[in-house]
């Protein structure tokens, strides 16, 4: 087999490769390059710089490079700007997944694992998400998610290509630190950045319905993540006919902001720093926890690392990027 990661030069994207690779599989990236950076690919790994909205481009890697299954990863995916520029948002997601699936049917590539997000949830009022909970996402970037999903699930009935769409809750540590994320969207590079610019780390809303009164997330290690992607792109080559998989990936543990921020504080020596409360961000919702059984039933998959392994990792990966931390 022979796997086109569309933006595999991306954090997530980068775990996969290396995970497929650990496999023995062949390995082609597809990657703008707009936030993924080309280092972290292994020189070793053919990567075609382009976009997924280019047909002649899908085209020609699916040709060149033979391939017949694909992960497709390539995606905005900051909740705040997508409501701020929802177009980019449909264009990139959604028309972008498009004009790779109308690839991959006239390619006969014969499976697919797709990239989708919690976010498709919304803000569902229950202990723990199931697959089964109802998708009402408030926020373009979840919309685009769930349309995905659609989209990939009908194309996949009508073309024979197999899909998992893989619901990724909150992710964060590395695998090594070069594969660490750069980015400063997500909690642990968030308060990673406040605390070395000796700032106080933020939290939003400390008013929940929840303990400690902050949110409750429900966090996955980015390489437990990449063996999930391993291990569904095998269910799906598996023997038995067209599969349609939907999956949550995350832990089934549930960590309160405040939680969060002190363990931080204790990993990176910064103890004694009191977060700041401020205001409540619009649809943040209080909790929000993987069910995480049918992922074990369906693929034997578990996550093995806890939230220590994330914040010490992705510890590890801040201060090999920013080497003054």
């Amino acid at each position: 087999m022979s796997y086109l990661i569309t933006g595999g030069a991306g954090y997530i994207g980068s775990h996969v490769v290396r995970a497929l690779r650990q496999a023995g599989e062949r390995v082609v990236v597809l990657d703008d390059l707009t936030t993924g950076v080309a280092a972290r690919i292994p020189d070793d790994v053919p990567l075609v710089v382009g976009s997924t909205l280019d047909r002649a481009v899908l085209d020609t890697a699916i040709a060149e490079h033979g391939v017949t299954d694909v992960v497709h990863l390539a995606a905005k995916k900051q909740v705040g700007e997508s409501v701020e520029m929802p177009l980019l948002y449909y264009r990139e997601n959604v028309h972008g997944l498009q004009t790779l699936l109308e690839a991959m049917a006239a390619g006969g590539v014969a499976r697919l694992v797709f990239s989708s997000s919690a976010a498709v949830y919304g803000m569902p009022d229950v202990e723990l998400v199931t697959e089964d909970t109802p998708c009402l996402p408030i926020n373009p970037y979840g919309e685009t998610k769930l349309v995905g999903e659609w989209m990939a699930r009908a194309v996949g009935k009508a073309h024979g290509i197999s899909t998992a769409c893989l619901r990724y809750f909150n992710v964060a540590g590395a695998a090594a630190p070069e594969l660490a994320d750069t980015g400063v969207f997500n909690i642990v590079p968030m308060v990673f950045e406040r605390l070395t610019a000796g700032a106080a780390p933020r939290i939003f809303g400390d008013d929940y319905d929840t303990p400690d009164g902050t949110c409750i997330r429900d966090y996955i290690h980015v390489a437990d993540l990449a063996e999930a992607h391993v291990a569904a792109a095998r269910k799906l080559a598996g023997p038995g006919p067209v599969r349609d998989l939907t999956l949550n990936i995350g832990r089934g543990e549930g960590v309160s902001v405040r939680e969060l921020i002190r363990l931080i504080a204790e990993v990176t020596g910064y103890e004694g720093v009191t977060p700041e409360v401020t205001p409540r961000r619009p649809g943040d919702p209080a909790r929000v926890v993987a069910a995480a059984d049918r992922i074990g039933a369906e693929l034997g998959w578990k996550a093995r690392h806890d939230v220590r392994d994330m914040v010490t990792s992705a510890w590890a990966g801040w201060r090999h990027h920013h080497p003054e931390a």
